[in-house]
Parts: C-alpha cells; sequence; structure tokens
C-alpha cells in the first residue's frame, strides 16, 4: 500500500567491481576537463563517438513524467477499479428484486381424490409476488459503505500517480547519470591515449623502457572494460525508464535539473504529511472502517416484507387472494448483531491507530530524506570546489612533467587520484539526485507546483 519508496542501493555498490580495479575507475561527472592537449580543435575523438552514443535520445525530465502519467498501465488499471467503485456504489442500497411466488396448496395426495384438483374445495392453484423490504438504516448504511469504497478507489489511484512519478524521476536520473559517466570516461580515456601516444614514441627512442608504455596501454584497456561496465548499467536504466514512458527515448547527459533545490520548502514538506500517498489511502480505510461500524450497527433494525397472491380452485369455486407481511425479529443480539458492532469497532480503532503510525513514520523518513539530501548538497559543493579541481590540477602537472621527459609513475599515481575523487564525486552526485527525487515527487502533482 505504501507509495513512498526506501532509498535505492547506492550505484556504488552496483558499480564496484573489484578493490583492485577501483584504482583504475573513471571518474563520472568529469565535465571541467579541458581538451586534450595535442588534439586539434574539431578533430572528432572516441569520446565523442561516446558521447552521441549516450545522446541517443533526448528526453527531459518533465517530458519523461508527462509520458508516464499519460501512459503507465498502472494508471488506467487504477481508474478501471474507480468506474468499478462508482457503478457498485450506484446499486448499492438499493431494493432486492422481488420474488415470484407459485404454489398448489391443499391438494389431496392419498385416498380416491388423490391429485385431483377439484375434489376438495380447499385446493388451490397460486401465484403471487414477495418483496423483501430491508430497514431504511441497512439500505444508507449499505450506500456510505459503497461511497467510502470509492473513495478508496480514488486514493490508490492518487497514491499510485505518486509513485509513478517518483519511480520515473528515479528511473531518469539513473539513465542521466550513466550518460553523464559516458561522457566523462571518453575524456580521461583521451588522456590516456595521449599519455599512451608519448609513451610509444619514448619507447621508439630508447628513452623509456617498454613496461612504461604497457602500463600506459594498461589503463586503456581498464577504462574500456568500465565503459562496457557504464554501457551496461545505461541500458538497463533505458529499459526500466521505458517500462513507465512506453518509449525508447533517453536522457542526454547535459539535461538535468537542480538537485540543490526544491520544488517546496522543507517545513511544507512536514506539514504536507497527510496529502502523501500512504497517509491518503490510510484515510480512506479509517473513513471505510467508520462506515461499515455504522452498517453493523444498522444490523439490529429488522428487515420487512410483502407478499400478494392469486389463489384459483376449480369446480365453480370462489377465487381468493392472500396478502402478507412479514417483519424480522432480531431477538438474540448479543451473540449477533453485538459482535459484529464488537468485530467493526475494533477494525476502526486499528485502522486509526495504524494511521497514526504511518503518520509518524513518514514524518520521519521525511526528516531523514532531508538530512540525507542536504548532506549529499555539501559533499557534491566540497568536491566541485575544491577536490576535483585539486585533483585535475594535481595530473595535469603530473603529466606536463611526464611530457618533458619525467617519469611516467608519478602521473599514474596523480591519475589514480583523480580517478578516485571523480568516482567519488559520480557516486556523491548520483546519490544526491536520487535523494531529491525522494523529496521532490513526495506529494500530489498539483503540490509540487
Amino acid at each position: 500500500m505504501s507509495a513512498l519508496c526506501t532509498p535505492r542501493p547506492s550505484r556504488a555498490v552496483r558499480r564496484r567491481v573489484s578493490a583492485g580495479a577501483v584504482s583504475l575507475l573513471l571518474a563520472a561527472f568529469h565535465v571541467f576537463a579541458a581538451p586534450p592537449v595535442g588534439v586539434p580543435p574539431g578533430t572528432v575523438t572516441s569520446s565523442d563517438t561516446r558521447l552521441q552514443a549516450a545522446r541517443g535520445g533526448s528526453l527531459r525530465l518533465e517530458q519523461a513524467i508527462t509520458m508516464a502519467l499519460s501512459r503507465a498501465p498502472l494508471l488506467s488499471a487504477r481508474q478501471a477499479r474507480v468506474e468499478a467503485a462508482r457503478q457498485e456504489a450506484g446499486r448499492a442500497g438499493q431494493l432486492p428484486d422481488p420474488e415470484l411466488m407459485l404454489g398448489i396448496d391443499n391438494l389431496p395426495i392419498t385416498g380416491p381424490d388423490a391429485l385431483d384438483f377439484s375434489a376438495d374445495e380447499m385446493t388451490q392453484k397460486r401465484i403471487g409476488l414477495r418483496q423483501v423490504l430491508p430497514a431504511r438504516a441497512k439500505r444508507a448504511a449499505a450506500r456510505a459503505v459503497a461511497a467510502r469504497r470509492v473513495d478508496e478507489a480514488v486514493a490508490n489511484s492518487a497514491a499510485q500517480a505518486i509513485e509513478v512519478r517518483r519511480a520515473t524521476a528515479q528511473a531518469w536520473i539513473d539513465a542521466w547519470a550513466a550518460a553523464r559517466e559516458l561522457h566523462a570516461l571518453g575524456l580521461l580515456r583521451e588522456q590516456a591515449q595521449l599519455a599512451s601516444r608519448i609513451a610509444t614514441a619514448r619507447v621508439s627512442t630508447g628513452a623509456q623502457s617498454p613496461s612504461d608504455a604497457l602500463a600506459t596501454q594498461a589503463e586503456i584497456l581498464e577504462l574500456d572494460n568500465r565503459i562496457a561496465g557504464v554501457e551496461a548499467d545505461r541500458s538497463a536504466a533505458l529499459a526500466d525508464l521505458s517500462r513507465w514512458t512506453g518509449v525508447e527515448l533517453a536522457p542526454t547527459a547535459d539535461d538535468a535539473p537542480d538537485f540543490g533545490s526544491l520544488p517546496l520548502p522543507a517545513a511544507q514538506l512536514l506539514a504536507s504529511v497527510d496529502r502523501l500517498g500512504p497517509v491518503l489511502q490510510s484515510n480512506a480505510l479509517v473513513e471505510t472502517a467508520a462506515a461499515e461500524v455504522d452498517a453493523a450497527r444498522a444490523e439490529k433494525r429488522p428487515d420487512w416484507s410483502v407478499a400478494a397472491a392469486f389463489a384459483q380452485r376449480d369446480g365453480g369455486r370462489s377465487d381468493m387472494v392472500m396478502l402478507e407481511v412479514g417483519v424480522g425479529l432480531p431477538l438474540f443480539p448479543r451473540n449477533r448483531q453485538n459482535r459484529g458492532i464488537t468485530a467493526r469497532q475494533a477494525e476502526y480503532e486499528a485502522t486509526v491507530e495504524e494511521r497514526e503510525d504511518l503518520r509518524r513514520q513518514l514524518s520521519a523518513k521525511i526528516r531523514a530524506d532531508l538530512a540525507r539530501w542536504q548532506g549529499l548538497k555539501r559533499q557534491v559543493a566540497i568536491h566541485v570546489d575544491s577536490l576535483l579541481p585539486l585533483a585535475r590540477d594535481r595530473s595535469a602537472v603530473a603529466l606536463a612533467g611526464y611530457r618533458a621527459g619525467g617519469d611516467l609513475q608519478p602521473w599514474i599515481d596523480a591519475r589514480r587520484a583523480e580517478i578516485e575523487a571523480h568516482l567519488s564525486h559520480a557516486e556523491h552526485l548520483a546519490e544526491l539526485g536520487q535523494a531529491w527525487a525522494a523529496l521532490a515527487f513526495l506529494l500530489p502533482e498539483e503540490g509540487a507546483r
């Protein structure tokens, strides 16, 4: 019933292949890197090709959500259930169908007059109608319960729409993050190719041992391995996204919304707990339980019935009519109606307490999600403002020294440190996007504007 998803597993868990490979993993989100030295402007490089592949389609977050809301089969199913509940409410509390009565009264079955319709003046053929009249309170209670069932279906539909919006946003963010990572990997691969060319040239002149050239080739292979893994992650994310949108379009690497600000202030989110999908559903269940208590109390009211019949007698005897009124006798309420009332009352109290527990649970989760989102914002800001520029400058200085004839190892060490910094930044930025989506799509669509 809950529409509030638990946080997804960190992308770091899914991406970390082995401890030895981590040091060579490429940095996602290396968007600030300058074009590699020695590559003429306008040259189409491998990273350009990979970036174009990552931009196989153009689908912004708002467009994806709009498509999901108009195409998701789950929402169509919920609307069908709403219509079913409304149709049931339309017939609730109606009088039951009348009963047709056919019978033979006082027909002899023994003696010389057995089965002779004209032998006995009391024998008659009878036809009539009977109508049961449930108590007015019962009929009103049935209509109230059916109306609450409609409210339940509407609440379930609203909660499902919230869930579809959030799930679509999370799938979109996964695909977007993978596209950004592919872009970054392409840029870093170009740097590795440059180092490989330098090493090959120095080996050919005898200024460097072949082992250094092999080390740079190993770096490229590790990057290619990482790129293949990210491409697989991106394909999986696009498959999840197409489940909601129904189209094969992908977000581009530069289409992200501002993960640093929420559509609503934090205080307003905390004050809007009663508008969350799970609470909407719980409120509807409480109202239904209350209506069922009233229906149980109405069971003490007696039902009535009326009947009329026409009887025909043979042998020229007079025909006859019959009128009958019946009334139910709830004479033993202690073990019947009273127990039903007590049971429905207990169910009502249970739904009230469950709703209160759900409200507390969701309030605590919103606070925890806000704290997580704010913490991730600070971590991303530290990476962008300090750690990434420092790692990039260190790697550039080491590469310049290597090109000038220095040793290869300082550049490899600096490069591994830069990759570690970028990898950490990639993980935090992806987690920030997921934390933002969990908060930005808590409320119904009109409340998020």
